[in-house]
């Protein structure tokens, strides 16, 4: 049975609250089956969470669950955050208690994995050079990258990083994957500093954890090659932005592009507008159209299987900070 459902009683009508910036698609389905809460805010959630069976996270990007979560007595036994990373969720309150977690792990493989393999063919061929050339009216011939046969090194060997690795091997690149620790097909995080002189491409699609946090710095930038180019989808603290935009600046990386910030939204007068080489965007790589109904199908899915007892899916290991590979039920 699922430890979540068990806090259920026969007749009891479950009590979900839903943290939502945006009101999820497809809870309609839950009429007569659930009390539905909306709430905004910390002051609305903390009032909510004591009568609540289950939370969904929506609003993926508050951290309000940190600060509203209850400090004893009743809390939900089911949290679901429509994302795949849980970082803002793994505060001591929750991480010590018997609430169950889970992600959206899943939804956004092929989309983050199409995105980086976009970056990687843009760079490669140089259509950001073609479009400030074309703005200026300038004919100028060029010589580009082949992509097959380039190596990339790719960091986070979960659903994600996978799918980005066969995807970027489709395209005749060699790939390395970089997990926590080795097993078939995946090398050990203490090697990665020795792969990285060798890669054309770096991709970072880790979780974020205290091992991983910061873990792009001055040193590692310093250990790639001058060619090379950083690509980072996980999550903006994996990266001392600063050390980036002196690497691009000083000519020691060829290109970077970033979709997740240290601090969302970035500010305008942030330095890494205007760093060399480098291509910014919103934190948008896996929003491709139709993502907020994936998203609602999966978590009823699991409220379905919640519902019935069953095993959900997604499980995260909250001292890890991820749902380990070897989930039979993933």
């Amino acid at each position: 049975m699922s430890p979540a459902a068990q806090l259920l009683h026969p007749g009891h009508t479950p009590r979900l609250v839903v943290l939502d910036d945006d009101p999820p698609p497809r809870l309609g389905r839950l009429g007569g089956r659930a009390d539905v809460v909306h709430v905004r805010g910390v002051e609305a959630l903390a009032r909510e969470l004591p009568g609540a069976d289950v939370l969904l996270v929506w609003d993926f990007l508050s951290d309000a669950v940190r600060d509203a979560w209850p400090d004893g007595g009743p809390r939900p036994g089911w949290v679901h955050t429509a994302s795949a990373g849980v970082d803002r969720l793994l505060f001591p309150g929750l991480v010590g208690s018997d609430t169950v977690v889970t992600n959206a792990r899943g939804v956004f493989d092929q989309p983050i994995a199409e995105y980086v393999a976009g970056l990687v063919l843009a760079m490669a061929k140089d259509l950001y050079g073609s479009w400030d050339l074309q703005r200026e009216r300038r004919w100028r011939h060029r010589e580009t990258m082949k992509v097959a046969g380039s190596r990339a090194v790719v960091v986070g060997a979960g659903p994600i990083g996978r799918r980005i690795g066969a995807l970027l091997g489709a395209l005749g690149v060699s790939v390395e994957l970089v997990g926590r620790g080795a097993r078939p097909g995946v090398r050990g995080a203490e090697e990665l500093h020795g792969l990285l002189g060798g890669a054309d491409w770096v991709v970072c699609a880790a979780p974020l954890t205290e091992a991983t946090r910061g873990m792009f710095d001055a040193a590692a930038f310093a250990r790639m090659r001058p060619g090379a180019r950083f690509v980072n989808v996980g999550r903006g603290q994996h990266v001392v932005e600063e050390d980036l935009a002196a690497a691009l600046s000083a000519g020691r990386l060829a290109g970077a592009a970033l979709d997740v910030f240290a601090e969302e939204p970035l500010a305008p007068g942030s330095p890494l507008w205007s760093a060399p080489g480098l291509v910014v965007s919103p934190h948008m790589s896996g929003d491709t159209v139709g993502w907020r109904d994936d998203l609602g199908e999966q978590f009823l899915d699991n409220f379905d299987r919640w519902q019935a007892g069953e095993p959900l899916r997604n499980v995260v290991d909250k001292r890890l900070g991820y749902v380990p590979s070897d989930r039979t039920e993933d």
